[in-house]
C-alpha cells in the first residue's frame, strides 16, 4: 500500500496495520524534518505533489518491492503540506519472515520513492529564503511554477 496524506503520521497505528504472523522482521524508516539543509538553518518545509501521478508511481514502487524480495507485506505513507521541525514526512515499512530482506526491501522502498514520485520540497530558512527542490530527477518543475 502507498498513500499520500496531509495529517501526521500514526507510527504506532501503521506497525500495528503490519502485523503477520509469518514475519520475523519488521523494518520501518521514518523521514523527519531537520533544522539544517547544507550549512543552513531550516525553519520548515512544505511538500507538494501531483496527486495522480505520484499515487500512481507510489503503488508501483510498493508492488515491485513486493515483486523483488521475498516479502509478506509493503507499505509507505508521505506527508504533503506544510512540516515544521521533527515531523515526520515520510515512513516505510517492510515486513519480511527474514531481517536481511526486510531491510533490503526497505532501503529499495524508501530509495525508489525518492527517485521516482514527483513530490516537491520547499524549505523555508532562517533567512527568509525559501527553495523548492525535487530529488526526483524526472518530476520536473514544480506545478504552478
Amino acid at each position: 500500500m502507498f498513500s499520500i496524506q496531509d495529517t501526521p503520521l500514526d507510527i504506532s497505528a501503521l506497525r500495528q496495520q503490519m502485523a503477520d504472523p509469518a514475519c520475523g522482521a519488521l523494518v520501518v524508516f521514518e523521514g523527519l524534518v531537520r533544522n539544517h539543509h547544507e550549512g543552513r538553518d531550516v525553519e520548515k518545509l512544505h511538500y507538494t505533489h501531483h496527486p495522480v501521478l505520484a499515487q500512481k508511481e507510489g503503488e508501483r514502487i510498493v508492488a515491485e518491492t513486493m515483486e523483488k524480495f521475498p516479502m509478506v507485506k509493503a507499505l509507505a505513507i508521505h506527508r504533503v503540506g506544510t512540516l515544521e521541525i521533527g515531523e515526520c514526512a515520510v515512513v516505510t515499512l517492510a515486513a519480511s519472515a527474514h531481517r536481511e530482506a526486510a531491510f533490503e526491501a526497505n532501503r529499495y522502498l524508501i530509495d525508489s520513492i525518492k527517485a521516482r514520485v514527483p513530490i516537491w520540497k520547499q524549505e523555508t530558512y532562517a533567512t527568509g529564503e525559501v527553495e523548492w527542490t525535487s530529488p526526483c530527477p524526472n518530476c520536473g518543475p514544480v506545478p504552478g511554477s
